[in-house]
């Protein structure tokens, strides 16, 4: 079985992790470590998290990616979700985690966040 948790370096110095499947209570822990380890072990000027071939999430999977903010946070890492399927972004919209993960929730776009959030 294919890993659902990649993680490379990009170009810019940013590292980014992508994420497989289904983000729920069976990996959600594993998907904060992986955040964690990236940030930990790069030191990343911004850390994107892709969720294009990410299927479902659910509660514990979005404190996966809280954790994963947190853990940024406290690098000075920017912290973004980037390709986001619709559902994603209604779920994020919905549970108004868009501006802290870098999202336009209108129209579910990456931006930059402002640096003044906090969870």
């Amino acid at each position: 079985m294919e890993n659902p948790i990649q993680t490379a370096l990009a170009e810019d110095g940013g590292v980014v992790v992508t994420l497989l499947g289904e983000i729920d209570f069976t990996n959600a822990d594993e998907v904060a470590q992986a955040i964690r380890d990236a940030v930990t072990e790069w030191s990343p000027p911004i850390l994107r998290i892709d969720l294009e071939n990410a299927t479902f999430i659910d509660s514990t999977g979005l404190g996966a990616l809280i954790e994963g903010y947190r853990a940024a946070a406290e690098r000075s890492s920017r912290f973004m979700v980037i390709n986001p399927t619709d559902g994603f972004c209604r779920v994020l919209s919905v549970t108004g985690l868009c501006e802290l993960f870098g999202m336009d929730a209108e129209a579910g776009a990456t931006r930059e966040p402002s640096s003044d959030l906090a969870i």
